[in-house]
């Protein structure tokens, strides 16, 4: 994927711990970011205060214009949200470029260099550890 072209990115689940991740590192390195999700909950206070625009309601009137261009918006969606979501029908239906949280953090970790944690039991210990070295 070429993110040269991309100058937004909008969230579909954007609550969840992985996708407000990806908008904090998106936000971080210039794109305009937003979101739906379905519940108010702290940590969508903290990305709101972060200036990250976040909707409570599946409407269409609720999506910024900067994130109707087909061609300059990426869509990242969760699983969790159902292929009926009005949103995601509509950036389906109008040629939107639409990834999965998984599939998005594949394409970062092919562009920089990071370091992965995976496993059972010790992701937080190690990735803490990680973070101190």
């Amino acid at each position: 994927m070429d993110f040269s072209k991309v100058k937004s990115v909008y969230f579909i689940g954007i609550g969840g711990i992985g996708m407000s991740a990806l908008a904090r590192y998106f936000k971080a390195n210039g794109y305009a970011v937003a979101g739906y999700d379905r519940a108010q909950t702290v940590l969508i206070d903290e990305l709101q205060k972060e200036g990250i625009e976040i909707c409570f309601e599946d409407e269409l009137a609720l999506i910024s214009d900067v994130y109707k261009n087909p061609l300059s918006t990426l869509v990242v969606y969760t699983p969790a949200v159902s292929l009926e979501h009005e949103q995601l029908c509509y950036f389906s239906s109008h040629s939107f470029t639409i990834k999965k949280r998984s599939e998005v953090l594949g394409l970062l970790t092919c562009r920089k260099k990071g370091i992965c944690v995976a496993g059972t039991h010790g992701k937080t210990t190690i990735s803490t550890m990680v973070l101190i070295c």
